[in-house]
């Protein structure tokens, strides 16, 4: 199988030679090659994004919204086969990949409802002969960027955005995860977006974001990802003066106040924290517990943890799949190695698992000093951090130490802590006494070195549009 590129409306394998494998993180196998794309190819993407976004952006924002929704419908058609391919290319559990690619259809359909309504407004005038108008226009041609740890759920967001703007987008996907993209992208052109108005290209993230965002015909730069990668990405959008949303990396406090049932914050703590194995940049990694529940709830998560069933994620009941490939298992084993060393106490895991794919336990650490890698740069895996507070303002202080502000979550019975923390903590999201992240109609994004723009809600869309103002004197 060799997964495909997008251009102009048509599938092609591109105009060189150059492939990338595709490995089953759960054996390890090579399973197909994807097309790279080269530098004749991204121009003829270009051409053609530029093309579209002429006839797109003059289309109606009834009509756009029209093709969105049967894009939607399609999505949720071929849902199952979409989330085959995440789990047997990115390896989250097959009730995971159901779960995301379920909930395409439903960003694309808010999007779609977007569409029409991005209005503008009047300004009343100082002169009864002049209207003033504020108007909302797409921004143009947009080169969107997302990860392999949710192939589907970041690149919807992007494309469906852009679109229900009136731009068009070329998406280049993770080269990891090419078919699940590819499906996606086929709902978009059986709906009847126009050719060049989608495109989608994989290959060498450098050469592709460097020839992309150069080039005068994008306006708009996506980008979900890395710190690093996002910093040198925004540089080089603001020397071509792009527009950016930047959605990059974080390390969540999750912290737990002594007035909660341990049991059930324990429990949802334990699921948020491996999910994905851990590859999700809102993931919990520092679990600050008030020191009058901190045994109790250490022993409870250790205990769920534990519990866990690893394995193929294809596999019936299993809880967490292997991590991305095999540079991620060399990088856990450096954070535990490193904490254990700077005296952490290891409660459960700390290795990988067997020889055969990517498998690495689930790790729980407690007692973490600050001066641990794993308290200060983003695990980005199954490792969760458990350490105790005193006074809550000693618990606001450690979330808001490092430079991450993406998500954040709090437990409390007694509203005037869940207030203080509400107020007190730097975040772009936060979720308190629940999981309640991502849905399409609230915004995801960061703040501080977690980024910055929002995808989702009605902010999602106002990042694909530019604001004109008009005055004018009437004859």
């Amino acid at each position: 199988m060799t997964a495909s590129l997008f251009i102009n409306g048509k599938w092609t394998e591109g105009t060189g030679t150059r492939r990338g494998k595709l490995l089953n993180p759960s054996t390890g196998a090579e399973i197909g090659e994807v097309a790279f794309a080269e530098k004749a190819d991204l121009n003829a993407a270009l051409t053609a994004a530029e093309a579209g976004f002429r006839v797109w952006s003059q289309t109606s924002a009834y009509e756009r919204s029209r093709i969105l929704r049967k894009a939607a419908d399609l999505a949720r058609q071929h849902a199952g086969a979409i989330a085959e391919a995440i789990t047997r290319e990115q390896g989250k559990p097959l009730a995971e990949a159901r779960m995301e690619a379920g909930s395409a259809g439903d960003h694309i359909d808010w999007y779609a409802e977007e569409a029409r309504r991005t209005y503008g407004r009047v300004i009343p005038a100082r002169t009864p002969s002049t209207q003033q108008m504020v108007l909302f226009e797409p921004v143009g041609p947009v080169a969107a960027f997302s990860p392999w740890n949710f192939p589907i759920g970041q690149l919807v967001r992007k494309i469906a955005g852009a679109l229900a703007a009136g731009c068009s987008v070329i998406a280049k996907a993770p080269e990891e995860t090419p078919t699940c993209a590819i499906k996606l992208v086929e709902c978009f052109e059986r709906a009847g977006v126009p050719a060049g108005v989608v495109n989608l290209v994989f290959g060498v993230p450098s050469e592709i974001s460097e020839h992309l965002i150069t080039s005068p015909i994008i306006r708009k730069v996506s980008f979900t990802g890395s710190v690093p990668v996002g910093r040198h990405l925004g540089a080089l959008s603001a020397q071509h003066l792009k527009r950016t949303t930047m959605e990059l990396g974080g390390h969540a406090p999750f912290i737990v106040c002594d007035d909660v049932d341990i049991a059930a914050i324990a429990g949802l703590g334990v699921a948020l924290k491996f999910r994905n194995a851990g590859q999700v940049c809102a993931s919990p990694t520092r679990f600050l517990v008030q020191d009058g529940i901190y045994d109790a709830f250490l022993d409870a998560f250790v205990s769920g943890a534990k519990n866990l069933k690893v394995g193929d994620g294809s596999a019936e009941g299993v809880q967490m799949g292997p991590v991305a490939h095999a540079r991620r298992l060399d990088a856990m084993e450096g954070f535990v190695r490193d904490a254990v060393e700077k005296g952490a106490e290891l409660k459960t895991g700390g290795s990988r698992i067997g020889n055969e794919g990517f498998f690495f336990e689930p790790t729980v650490l407690a007692d973490v000093p600050l001066s641990a890698r794993v308290m200060n740069e983003e695990p980005f895996g199954p490792i969760a951090v458990v350490n105790r507070f005193n006074d809550l303002e000693d618990a606001i202080a450690e979330a808001n130490r490092l430079p991450y502000g993406l998500a954040a979550f709090a437990f409390s019975k007694r509203t005037d802590r869940t207030d203080r923390l509400m107020r007190g903590i730097e975040t772009g999201m936060m979720s308190i006494n629940h999981f309640g992240l991502a849905a399409p109609e609230t915004p995801f994004g960061g703040i501080k070195d977690s980024g910055h723009g929002s995808e989702g809600g009605s902010e999602g869309i106002q990042a694909y549009l530019t604001t004109k103002f008009v005055s004018q004197l009437n004859a």
